[in-house]
């Protein structure tokens, strides 16, 4: 997959960072990561507008609109014949001397995107995975995406180092997400997850299934709960790009429920994976 898309072009795929790009040097940028099935781009729409969102409460011009954007994402994954996998983009402020106040209006953003194969966890899905519990030290506006990742850098190789697949965070006693994933929990047939406010990503995924929970007819409540609450739940999961949809059967040393993954998690599962054959059924 050599080729990428750098500002408006799709080129070879070179060394192209500048030591002055704001990206590199403040984390001054913001970024989407949109899963592929199929050789199409899953909830295309719904990334872009979050990267509108993104932009806006950074106060970063993007470069062209989110539908030029799309479809130079969507000729990018044609031209590396991408069929399972991510497209990275990222959007940094620009290359400007190492000022921390934003430049003027001479320096244009910088756009850089690649595609990478990357196959479904699909066994983890069916299995359940591992989790540990991570003090959540981030900044207080976790709902922007932006290159500031050092944090859930440090909290999940905590988890790789305790063989679990994700690190939940948790500020206090109160579960915010997971370094990189959203953390439902299910009490009593009920669906609880954090809400959407400063503390958390308001993930694709995790929109997508409080959608399909509510066609389900599974009651969500987006309110916040504690690590206690969640260690005394029936079911836990995480969900995110890629990831999807993971059961968590222990978090630490404790086991979830009764250690298998849960009738709510499964249905979500199923539903979650039918979206992969509607994105078949559109590009044929």
């Amino acid at each position: 997959m050599s080729k990428i898309l750098f500002n408006n072009e799709i080129i070879e795929r070179e060394n192209i960072v500048d030591i002055e790009d704001r990206a590199y040097q403040f984390g001054d940028g913001i970024y989407e990561v949109i899963g592929v099935y199929n050789g199409k781009p899953l909830m295309l729409d719904e990334h872009m507008e979050r990267l509108e969102r993104s932009a806006r409460e950074i106060r970063l011009d993007l470069p062209e609109s989110t539908a030029q954007l799309k479809q130079k994402l969507e000729e990018l994954v044609s031209v590396n014949k991408l069929e399972e996998g991510i497209i990275y983009m990222q959007i940094s402020r620009g290359i400007a001397s190492r000022e921390h106040y934003f430049p003027g209006d001479d320096v244009s953003s910088v756009t850089v995107a690649y595609t990478r194969e990357e196959d479904r966890m699909t066994d983890v899905e069916d299995q359940g995975a591992k989790a540990v519990l991570v003090d959540d030290i981030r900044w207080l506006r976790c709902d922007i995406k932006t290159l500031n990742l050092l944090p859930n850098a440090m909290a999940k190789q905590e988890a790789v180092e305790n063989d679990a697949v994700e690190a939940i965070l948790h500020r206090g006693e109160t579960v915010t997400e997971a370094s990189a994933s959203n953390v439902f929990m299910v009490k009593n047939g009920e669906l609880y997850t954090h809400p959407a406010d400063n503390y958390i990503l308001n993930g694709i995924t995790r929109k997508k299934l409080l959608q399909l929970a509510a066609e389900l007819g599974i009651k969500t409540n987006e309110e916040t709960f504690t690590v206690d609450e969640l260690l005394a739940a029936d079911e836990v999961f995480v969900s995110a790009t890629k990831l999807d949809v993971i059961p968590i059967l222990q978090v630490d040393n404790h086991t979830i429920g009764d250690g298998s993954p849960g009738n709510v998690t499964k249905k979500l599962v199923k539903a979650f994976r039918s979206l992969y054959e509607e994105n078949a059924e559109s590009k044929a």
